[in-house]
């Protein structure tokens, strides 16, 4: 039998909540949780094995970075959140100095594996781990705007009170406060989402539209300001992201990959339309969004590329 085997690196809210997503889709054989504070770990692990009675057969374990040997996938979820009035910057280059201490640690002992990085900032993140590891583009990415493309369906989908999957609508840019919401190639069941509401006498005004895609990008602030953190949800966009690479689909999903010309973006790490599969992110697809759509597009990959070359890395 074929063995799959995923680490997670972090055992905080998102990864935990990640392993236990996994382990419920049936996805690898075996789970990994490394985090600097092993007993945490190991008590997620316990906590998680403890009920594999109920799934299909997994091992999940707490370890080191050599407990995570020839992974098929690192996920990344270990990072340093935002302090009050700390600039993204200042965010950034503390990270960095986490990542030069882990990045090389995955790396030897997984030169062959995917690299997904989930910790925010994410983009950002994502190029630092790219750089570190010395990877080939296509063997790393950010989960990206996955999550904030399913949030954008989700709203509609209660708008319109449709099957959220039978909604096409992407959120692209940074996994941020200048991410898109692509509005112009939204689709319901096949119709654009001004041929739906005229076939079903619904009024969707430009106001609506501004307070939709501003009640997705503030989602994630307004879980937090409740909750305290996010984890539910991403945990369930990265195990689709899981799914994809593993199965080798080519879904076409809003990862955050290195641009190398498509859009007219290069050298950043931002999320538009990416075909996944077992080698990683593959091919960009090149979608026809509305002018101001590219445009804001490049403005939001020049907010990154700003970002980084004001950090230590």
């Amino acid at each position: 039998m074929k063995t799959t085997k995923i680490s997670i690196i972090g055992a905080g809210s998102v990864g935990s909540a990640t392993a236990f997503a996994l382990m419920n889709h049936n996805i690898a054989t075996d789970l990994v949780i490394v985090d600097i504070n092993h007993e945490k770990a190991v008590g997620e692990a316990m906590d998680i094995n403890q009920g594999r009675v109920f799934v299909e057969p997994v091992n999940v374990t707490a370890g080191d970075y050599e407990a995570t040997k020839d992974s098929d996938i690192v996920i990344i979820t270990a990072g340093l959140a935002q302090r009050p009035g700390e600039t993204r910057i200042d965010l950034v280059n503390r990270n960095i100095e986490i990542y030069k201490q882990m990045i090389p640690e995955i790396v030897k002992y997984n030169p062959d594996s995917i690299l997904l990085v989930v910790s925010n900032p994410v983009d950002i993140l994502a190029q630092v781990t790219y750089k570190l590891s010395g990877f080939p583009k296509e063997r790393v990415f950010g989960s990206g705007t996955v999550l904030d493309t399913a949030r954008f369906q989700s709203a509609l989908s209660s708008l319109f009170k449709v099957d959220a999957r039978d909604i096409h609508a992407n959120i692209i840019g940074e996994h941020g406060d200048t991410e898109i919401a692509t509005w112009s190639l939204t689709t319901i069941g096949g119709l654009t989402v001004e041929q739906y509401c005229r076939d079903m006498d619904i009024e969707l005004t430009e106001a609506m539209k501004d307070d939709i895609t501003e009640g997705v990008k503030n989602s994630a602030y307004q879980i937090i300001e409740r909750k305290g953190y996010t984890n539910y949800a991403v945990a369930l966009a990265i195990t689709r992201i899981v799914k994809a690479i593993l199965r080798d689909e080519k879904s076409i999903l809003t990862v955050s990959s290195l641009q190398t010309g498509d859009y007219g973006l290069d050298d950043v790490f931002i999320s538009v339309p990416t075909i996944v599969g077992r080698q990683g992110a593959l091919d960009v697809v090149e979608v026809p969004y509305s002018s101001d759509e590219t445009d804001n597009l490049k403005k939001s990959a020049d907010i990154l590329k700003e970002i980084l070359e004001g950090s230590n890395l």
